[in-house]
C-alpha cells in the first residue's frame, strides 16, 4: 500500500470512531423516556388522527424528483469549474450543452405545470383546462 494513502486512511479512522463514539454514547448517556405519545406516527407536521391510509398529493413527489435532478446538475458542474483551464474551450462547449439539456428540461417543466403547487392545481381539475 503507498504510503501516499495512509493520511486518507487517518481521516477515515478518526471519522468512523468519531461516529461510532457519538452514537454510542448518546444510547449509554441518553434518557429513554417517553410513552405511547411520543412513539406515536409524526410526518409532515401533522399528527396521525386515524389508522386509515390517506392520499399525498403526487405534486409533493414530483417537485422532489426535480429537486433531486437540478440539484444533481450542480453536482456535476463544481469538477468543471476546477479543470476548466486544462480542458480549455472544448470542455467549455460541452458543458454548455450540458447547461442547455438542463435548461430545456426546467422550461418543459415549467410549462407543464411541474413546479405549480397552488391549491387549484393540487386536485388536478385545473391543471387540464
Amino acid at each position: 500500500m503507498p504510503i501516499s494513502y495512509l493520511p486518507v486512511l487517518a481521516a477515515l479512522g478518526v471519522a468512523l470512531a468519531l461516529g461510532v463514539g457519538i452514537v454510542g454514547l448518546s444510547a449509554l448517556v441518553g434518557s429513554r423516556s417517553g410513552g405511547r405519545v411520543k412513539l406515536s406516527t409524526y410526518e409532515s407536521g401533522e399528527p396521525l388522527l386515524d389508522r386509515s391510509r390517506k392520499r399525498i398529493s403526487i405534486l409533493f413527489f414530483l417537485i422532489a424528483i426535480d429537486f433531486v435532478i437540478f440539484d444533481v446538475e450542480l453536482a456535476f458542474l463544481l469538477p468543471w469549474i476546477l479543470v476548466l483551464k486544462e480542458g480549455g474551450w472544448p470542455l467549455f462547449w460541452a458543458v454548455m450543452v450540458f447547461i442547455f439539456l438542463i435548461v430545456v428540461g426546467f422550461a418543459y417543466i415549467w410549462k407543464k405545470g411541474g413546479l405549480d403547487v397552488s391549491p387549484s392545481t393540487r386536485d388536478g381539475a385545473a391543471a387540464h383546462e
